[in-house]
C-alpha cells in the first residue's frame, strides 16, 4: 500500500477512535461550550468533516472555490449531530475516499490548485491527501484538549499506535 493511502487509513482510524471515546461520554459533551479553537467539540468534528469533503471534491476535479462553496455549509448542518451520526458520516466519507483511491493510477499526478486564501500552485494529489490527514490530526488534538478542559480523558490516536492496530501482515515490508 502506498504512503498517502496508508496515512489516509490512519486518519480514518484516528477519527473513529476519538469518536468511539466520545460515544462513551454523556451525549451533551458534543455541545458543551469550551474556550478554545472551536466553541464545542461538535463544531470541531463538523469542521473536520466539511474540510475532508471539500478536499475530496478537489481530488475529484472540482475547483477549490467550488468545493468550499459546496462543503462549508455542511458545518452548520452537522452542528447538532450525535456522536453516532458523526461516526456514520465519517465512515461514509471514508468509503467515498476509498472509491476515489481505487480509481487512481497516479497519486503523484499534479493539478493546479487555486486556493482562494493562498493563491494558485501546482499540487500533487498525494499532497492533498496528506494535507487532509494533517488537518484532521491538528483538530483531533484540539478535541483532545477540549475533552480535558471538560474533565474527560481523551483516547490515544497517535500514528504509532495505528501501526500496532493493523494486522501483522500489513506491518511487514
Amino acid at each position: 500500500m502506498n504512503h498517502p493511502v496508508q496515512m489516509f487509513n490512519y486518519h480514518v482510524w484516528a477519527t473513529q477512535t476519538l469518536l468511539g471515546r466520545i460515544q462513551e461520554l454523556p451525549s451533551s459533551v458534543l455541545q458543551q461550550e469550551v474556550n478554545t479553537s472551536f466553541p464545542t467539540i461538535g463544531e470541531a468534528f463538523a469542521h473536520i468533516y466539511a474540510i475532508d469533503k471539500c478536499w475530496l471534491q478537489v481530488l475529484k476535479g472540482a475547483s477549490m472555490p467550488q468545493a468550499l462553496e459546496e462543503c462549508l455549509p455542511l458545518q452548520q448542518k452537522m452542528l447538532r449531530y450525535a456522536a453516532d451520526e458523526f461516526a456514520e458520516a465519517f465512515r461514509e466519507l471514508a468509503e467515498e475516499y476509498g472509491a476515489w483511491f481505487r480509481s487512481q493510477d497516479d497519486l503523484e499526478q499534479t493539478i493546479m490548485l487555486e486556493n482562494p486564501y493562498a493563491g494558485a500552485r501546482n499540487t500533487r494529489l498525494s499532497e492533498i491527501v496528506l494535507q487532509t490527514v494533517n488537518h484532521g490530526t491538528y483538530h483531533r488534538g484540539n478535541i483532545s484538549t477540549m475533552l480535558r478542559q471538560l474533565g474527560h480523558a481523551s483516547r490515544m490516536n497517535d500514528y504509532a499506535l495505528f501501526w500496532y492496530q493493523q494486522p501483522a501482515e500489513s506491518r511487514s515490508l
